[in-house]
């Protein structure tokens, strides 16, 4: 938390020195000295080079991202806990990519990747403050400012930080996120690059649910203080740790821009990341230790990714590319054990060539690009994808979307290592194969995707224990077939709306390996009005959320990851939120009751089959943003 408050003195250092009344003079080196800054003229850019300005307006989208992953979270159950991690609902969230992946990914989901950093160009010092209360003794915080020193550099600096003690035993969560970029071209554009340097601490107690679900679904008054619900670990922890860095650099061949221009680029990616889970003594929740106290199991992750591209950009034919891709790992542990007459070595490390190509096209309303990458392994690595979107007056009405995949096993279902006797293994996994089929339409204001995904060699944790709980890794042989079908509609009537998403999925499977709600729903009714001459903006409503029975995975803190299970459905309880915001100037004010109903429903909720999900709750928090 050091790095937070430094980062926050320096803000309103900033802050201090450079804000001023409206309108906002802009610096020489951007534009004119005599031209008024304006809101739109503040840009976000993806590394895609996808554009949008900063938005400062109040909208029910924006009460939808004010949460501790500041996105969207529908399709996602989060636990108790702010901080802890989310219970997948919506199936079609998964991203498939052909690159393995670490694996503990219970753990990721606060994880920032390099590739999702954004970058900025902003005619005055923009600023982003973040504030949000927490269930229990602490707060999530977000600071952020970027500056350019010159019409053709930018600078970012932000920390994102939160510390929750939680209302369950042993469920502290402490996280922060520190990032660090720029932004730089040459005139003209013929130089860019773009970098950016992440370091990532998220540390966890876990509590290993509870041991009595019985205790909490009674009435008795003593079990409404959460902290007399007895857990099954008192004394465990996990701590996901990363730091990278990131470089994208792209040169224009010809010296002056044209209809036909020949660019080439590089990108690398220098990351190294470590899991631990820790605890002070063996617990038999897991059955039998090599060691008795001092559990403390490190897995290390050390690569390196280089991608070169050659590009040829037509005016009117598109862009076609040509590239290399190297990803060298190190995956590792510090020592190797016999389990069964069989080693469990210490590491696993290769290095992968992959060659490919894509093709973009823009024209007018049509937008398409299609992309091929293949392994230059024995294994089978590979991956198609392919998009074509049709819009009109700038906005998406018709999308067509496939993707085949080839992937190799994350990690760790590959290799693991524990002081848990049954948590060690290493295995000879099948590629995964994904064929992924979407379509989506927009027509008289209702969105509607669909999707279908074919999965041979399925991979999945399951749970192989009687008395204790022995997670090990499967693979499943047989094909699985998903389909999900998502509608979005909002209807308005004067000063009120009726926000709606309503998403379908269905499983084909010889075995319960992929389970997923059958219904998933949200709907809001809110008020919006203006009060003051319009200088203070309000909006306050009603939030409905909904799945059906089902399920679910349950968490398995050893591991970090989620495993299937068939003993307890969740599921068939509304959580209800109750809203107030308000936005004046550049500052937006946000006052929820969470899960308002549980005060007076059954205690039925639960994000995972023994983990509650959080009881009613009044919650406050603010983003101020600052222009100068």
């Amino acid at each position: 938390m050091g790095k937070f408050y430094l980062i926050i003195g320096l803000l309103f250092s900033v802050y201090g020195f450079s804000q001023k009344d409206k309108p906002y003079a802009i610096p020489s080196s951007a534009v004119t000295p005599k031209q008024v800054a304006t809101v739109d003229m503040y840009k976000i850019i993806s590394i895609s080079k996808d554009t949008t300005a900063v938005d400062t307006s109040l909208t029910i989208q924006k009460e939808y991202r004010f949460n501790y992953l500041r996105k969207d979270i529908f399709g996602l159950m989060p636990f108790a806990n702010e901080g802890q991690t989310y219970n997948t609902l919506q199936y079609s969230l998964k991203k498939h990519q052909y690159l393995p992946e670490m694996g503990f990914s219970a753990k990721h989901f606060n994880f920032m990747e390099a590739k999702q950093i954004q970058y900025y160009h902003v005619p005055t010092p923009y600023t982003e403050l973040y504030y949000r209360s927490v269930m229990e003794q602490g707060q999530n915080v977000d600071a952020f400012i970027t500056i350019n020193t010159s019409k053709n550099l930018n600078f970012f600096i932000g920390y994102k930080g939160l510390r929750s003690i939680g209302k369950y035993i042993n469920a502290l969560t402490s996280t922060g996120n520190f990032r660090f970029g720029l932004s730089y071209q040459t005139e003209g554009g013929r130089y860019v690059l773009n970098t950016n340097v992440l370091y990532q601490d998220i540390l966890n107690n876990e509590n290993g649910g509870i041991k009595n679900n019985a205790e909490f679904e009674s009435d008795d008054p003593d079990y409404k203080e959460r902290g007399r619900l007895d857990v099954n670990l008192k004394d465990a922890s996990t701590l996901l740790k990363g730091r990278s860095f990131f470089s994208s650099q792209v040169f224009r061949l010809n010296k002056q821009p044209t209809a036909n221009n020949w660019y080439i680029g590089h990108e690398l990616i220098a990351e190294a990341k470590f899991f631990q889970y820790k605890q002070t003594s063996q617990n038999v929740f897991f059955g039998d230790a090599y060691i008795k106290s001092g559990i403390s199991d490190f897995t290390n992750l050390k690569q390196i990714k280089n991608k070169f591209t050659l590009d040829y950009d037509q005016s009117l034919l598109g862009k076609l590319t040509v590239f290399a891709e190297n990803l060298s790992y190190n995956y590792y542990y510090n020592k190797e054990y016999i389990k069964e007459s069989q080693l469990i070595p210490h590491r696993l490390s290769r290095d992968l060539w992959f060659v490919g190509t894509a093709y973009t096209f823009s024209r007018k309303s049509i937008y398409g690009k299609v992309s091929y990458t293949n392994g230059m392994t024995d294994a089978s690595l590979n991956e198609l994808d392919g998009l074509v979107t049709f819009q009109r007056q700038g906005k998406k009405i018709l999308s067509f979307g496939y993707q085949k995949v080839n992937k190799q096993p994350n990690h760790i279902y590959s290799l693991y290592q524990s002081s848990y006797l049954n948590y060690n293994w290493h295995n000879q996994f099948k590629t995964e194969k994904i064929n992924r089929f979407s379509v989506a339409a927009t027509v008289l204001g209702v969105k509607t995707s669909a999707e279908y995904q074919i999965i041979n060699d399925y991979l999945y944790f399951s749970n192989d224990g009687t008395d204790v709980l022995s997670v090990t890794p499967k693979q499943y042989g047989s094909t699985i077939n998903y389909w999900s079908v998502k509608i979005e509609k909002e209807f308005k009537v004067k000063k009120w709306a009726l926000d709606n998403i309503v998403l379908i999925q269905q499983v084909k499977q010889e075995d319960a390996v992929l389970n997923v709600p059958q219904y998933v729903l949200r709907n809001t009714l809110y008020y919006t009005n203006s009060f003051f001459k319009k200088a203070l903006q309000m909006q306050m409503g009603v939030t409905a959320n909904y799945f059906s029975t089902y399920y679910a995975n349950n968490y398995n803190p050893v591991i970090g990851e989620f495993y299937v299970q068939q003993s307890k459905k969740i599921g068939d309880f509304p959580v209800i939120d109750i809203f107030v915001n308000a936005k004046i100037r550049t500052a937006q004010v946000y006052l929820k009751a969470e899960h308002f109903n549980s005060s007076f429903s059954n205690n039925n909720f639960y994000s995972a089959p023994a983990y509650p999900y959080r009881d009613f709750i009044i919650r406050f928090g603010i983003i101020w943003r600052f222009f100068s």
